[in-house]
């Protein structure tokens, strides 16, 4: 039985840590398109929400897909979320795309310092439940140290 109260929150942790991960390379390939100085007109080919959640809180992600040409001809379609709502099928966006990876590009404006506030702010969050986890495992160890010796 002590096995879960162990295998949860490790198993929390690394969750956490893999969407710590995957944020950080989004914050990365974003900055990169925008400090590339590579631009193309793209179109809006399509657009879409998905939603998830469990029945007591659903969340709905709005997805936009976008096709452009790059410098070199090549044609590219990428799809982004949680663009802005008011962009449609068929709407003309600037995209910043990196010459190595096209495919990453991205429909949103440079604002470095609204993106480092958003990447920290979301990091501490999922240091705190890491912490939370940590200091969960920990004194559930502790306490049952304590137990093993009170037995005869």
């Amino acid at each position: 039985m002590d096995f879960f109260f162990y295998a949860v929150p490790l198993g929390m942790i690394t969750v956490l840590v893999g969407m710590a991960i995957k944020i950080l390379s989004r914050d990365q390939q974003v900055r990169a398109a925008w400090s590339s100085g590579l631009t193309a007109e793209a179109r809006c080919v399509r657009f879409f929400t998905t939603t998830g959640g469990s029945d007591d809180r659903r969340t709905t992600t709005l997805h936009h897909v976008y096709e452009f040409v790059t410098r070199e001809g090549r044609t590219v379609r990428f799809e982004e979320e949680n663009g802005p709502a008011t962009t449609v099928e068929g709407d003309i966006v600037t995209v910043h795309y990196t010459a190595e990876h096209p495919e990453r590009a991205t429909a949103r404006p440079p604002r470095g310092g609204a993106l480092t506030a958003q990447t920290t702010g979301t990091l501490v969050f999922l240091a705190v439940g890491v912490a939370f986890c940590v200091f969960f495992i920990g004194t559930f160890a502790s306490m049952n140290s304590g137990m093993d010796s009170m037995m005869p």
